[in-house]
């Protein structure tokens, strides 16, 4: 009786497994690439939410879809061979438009919208999407484009909670690959991202880990984060690890082929490739508890914090990172006034940061590295530790004359200042600042002095030349 019984028990849970799992070919998905599956897989999905919830199995093929919508207690699965295909609108059909958002003139468009993305979810929690299939945003625009039955993301959240991204591959994904705004408990785990603008957005987001990705976006960010106002309520970006990721800006699409290629070096804002990780530059909230780690920047810009919209960024840590053919400044850190934000909104703040175990090799001269605040605003309490930096040099005493604009309220971005009079570090409206262990090193004779301080106080240097 005791066998019967066990029998009779693997039984019951091998069909309540089966009965977990909707193969959306069940559901009249085809996967020959040509046919629309979207409605297939969202007739799959809705009745795993019926059920309480389940896993919405992709088996291999290739999938041509418009708007995918997510359910809660949603694990959607992608086998290998598997390929969702974001297909391009036609006359009659496109994806879902961009829903009303009364606050959308403090952020860009796409930050403001997200219903107009091949899956996106709202209001939603104990969301998976994971497996090794790949995410192919053909379709999409990497525009702002504000036509009915345009898409321009590829996985688009909001107010979510509970959320995994998992072992995925996403290649050429429009404006953004992922836009998480408002999730909380956000985990990407092995992505590997080639796209045509933006990686990660990552905002008003909190709990959030970000390991062992690939990411390169020579058009865009990598990963960044921000704090727009589009959730129309000051919210930060809190809590959040990134560790053990790979950045870059090799021509679109190179690495993911495998053929690693740089023939395309302008991003569309002829800023050369872009690629990086950054802090900024929607910052009507701010930016706390953040910690970065065992990340490699490659053929991209530098790293950049920034905060220009009246966000506080406080409480950050970054460690043992690697840069190599940086085509900015490598160190930038902007404290700024732009103040896109609601009316009143005072001037944000940036403190408590410690850089350390960075290796910098081939950087762009022309920025050196630069931390500026504005007139009464300024940058405090950073310490910069076991730093080596390897710049190309090849300025002059006269370009170490030059005394660069304010720029409080332009978008940041180092070239904003034009040369820089320093060859090492530019310091300007900061206090506290400290310098340990800090090594320069320049491939060609650079006239201008290592370091050039305006309105700093209490500058600190320990086993740090400083002429």
């Amino acid at each position: 009786m005791k066998r019967i019984y066990l029998l009779f028990s693997l039984l019951i849970g091998c069909i309540y497994l089966h009965a977990a799992i909707y193969n959306v070919m069940d559901f009249g998905a085809k996967a020959d690439g040509k046919t629309i599956d979207s409605p297939a897989i969202n007739r799959a999905i809705e009745a795993a939410a019926q059920a309480g919830g389940g896993t919405v199995y992709l088996p291999a093929g290739e999938y041509a879809c418009y708007s995918i919508r997510l359910k809660s207690n949603i694990h959607i699965y992608l086998e290998q061979g598997t390929r969702i295909i974001a297909a391009f609108p036609g006359k009659e059909e496109g994806y879902d438009t961009a829903e009303p958002n009364e606050h959308n003139k403090y952020q860009d468009f796409g930050h403001s919208h997200w219903k107009n993305s091949l899956i996106w979810g709202i209001g939603l929690e104990n969301i998976t999407i994971s497996g090794p299939g790949l995410i192919y945003g053909k379709g999409l625009t990497r525009e702002e484009s504000r036509l009915p039955g345009v898409g321009n993301k590829a996985i688009s959240l909001k107010d979510c909670r509970n959320v995994t991204l998992k072992d995925l591959s996403m290649l050429h994904c429009g404006h953004f690959a992922l836009l998480a705004t408002g999730v909380d408990h956000l985990t990407i785990l092995n992505l590997k991202v080639d796209t045509n603008r933006d990686g990660f957005d990552i905002d008003c987001c909190r709990n959030v880990r970000i390991s062992q990705c690939t990411v390169n976006s020579p058009w865009d960010d990598a990963i960044v984060l921000k704090a727009s106002y589009g959730l129309g309520r000051f919210q930060d970006t809190e809590n959040v690890t990134i560790s053990d990721c790979y950045v870059s800006g090799f021509d679109k699409g190179s690495v993911m082929d495998g053929t690693w290629r740089l023939d395309e070096p302008q991003a569309p804002d002829h800023g050369f490739r872009t690629g990086r990780i950054k802090f900024g530059t929607e910052s009507s909230g701010g930016f706390r508890n953040i910690a970065i780690t065992n990340c490699i920047f490659e053929h991209c810009r530098g790293l950049a914090l920034e905060t220009v919209d009246g966000g506080h960024l406080e409480d950050i840590v970054i460690s043992n990172i690697t840069m190599r053919n940086i085509v900015n400044a490598p160190i930038f850190l902007r404290l700024g006034a732009r103040m896109r934000s609601p009316e009143g909104t005072p001037v944000g703040t940036m403190k408590r940061i410690l850089i350390s175990d960075i290796n910098v090799w081939n950087a762009d001269s022309r920025y050196a590295s630069i931390i500026s605040g504005v007139p009464g605003a300024c940058i405090e309490d950073v310490t910069f530790r076991n730093i080596h930096l390897y710049y190309k040099g090849g300025y002059s005493e006269e370009d170490g004359k030059r005394v660069p604009p304010e720029q409080e309220k332009v978008y940041p971005e180092p070239w904003m200042f034009g040369t820089i009079p320093a060859k090492g570090f530019y310091i300007r409206h900061a206090r506290n600042i400290t310098f340990d262990g800090v090594r320069f090193h320049f491939e060609q004779p650079d006239g201008r002095p290592l370091f050039v301080t305006d309105d700093a106080e209490n500058i600190e240097y320990y086993n740090t030349p400083n002429e």
